[in-house]
């Protein structure tokens, strides 16, 4: 099985639109979508009917904190920007997208992989995955050897060897990785609908499942339409700018 891993998609449709062309390109047929679908963007209603969608056809979905705060801003500590867009957004959706979004699970698990927004050591609480530390307590609290996690919006694979030694290192756009089965893998596919690491383009993974080969990619797309749509909707317009600068 191939599978095509999306991560913080974040309302951005062209984005989204960009990257599920790729992922057909490359002969996926199994989605993945790991959180964090509304907010910050322009375009919640197009995401989420995108995410029903995909679910829809059997596609592996888990929510993330930005998803939960629709419905709970409360036990997040957002952002005066994050709440301005998170109240526009709560306007755009329907009842149906709310309800579809409280009833997606905080983890999921296919065959050796294990999914989850934030991390899987505590996923109810949205711990972000800052460096191997925190990577290790989640590759230790999972049975699956392959572990799959976003929120951080900037790819990156770390490893855990059999006597307990981790390492990361930063993927290359299109490069296959071997996952060796003498170690456990966490991977974060960085995120769709914005990239916070100098380079606007979109980015996701591919994980071909019988071959254990992970590839990480990275996919141009209309950023300056998407931040137009952003400013368009009078949302702040620092998170138009993150568009245009990948940051």
């Amino acid at each position: 099985m191939k599978l095509a891993i999306l991560s913080d998609l974040h309302a951005n449709r062209q984005a989204v639109e960009a990257v599920w062309d790729h992922a057909r390109e490359q002969g996926c047929d199994h989605t993945v979508l790991l959180g964090d679908f509304v907010d910050y963007g322009a375009d919640p209603v197009w995401v989420m009917d995108f995410v029903m969608a995909r679910h829809q056809e059997g596609a592996t979905v888990v929510k993330g904190n930005h998803d939960d705060a629709i419905r709970h801003e409360d036990q997040h500590h957002m952002g005066s920007h994050v709440q301005a867009s998170l109240a526009w957004t709560r306007g755009q959706l329907s009842a149906a997208h709310v309800a579809f979004i409280e009833s997606l699970p905080l983890t999921a698990v296919l065959g050796d992989c294990l999914f989850a927004h934030a991390n899987v050591h505590d996923p109810a609480h949205w711990g972000y995955l800052q460096g191997r530390m925190e990577a290790t307590r989640s590759l230790f609290a999972s049975q699956q050897p392959h572990v799959f996690c976003g929120h951080m919006h900037e790819p990156c694979l770390y490893h855990l060897s059999s006597t307990g030694k981790s390492g990361e290192f930063k993927p290359v756009d299109g490069t296959p990785i071997q996952l060796s089965p003498m170690r456990r893998w966490l991977a974060i596919p960085g995120s769709v609908g914005q990239p916070r690491d100098g380079n606007p383009a979109a980015c996701y993974a591919v994980f071909d499942t019988v071959q254990a080969v992970l590839s990480f990619h990275r996919v141009p797309y209309d950023h300056e339409a998407a931040a137009q749509r952003v400013l368009d909707a009078g949302l702040p317009a620092s998170l138009a700018q993150r568009l245009r600068d990948g940051q």
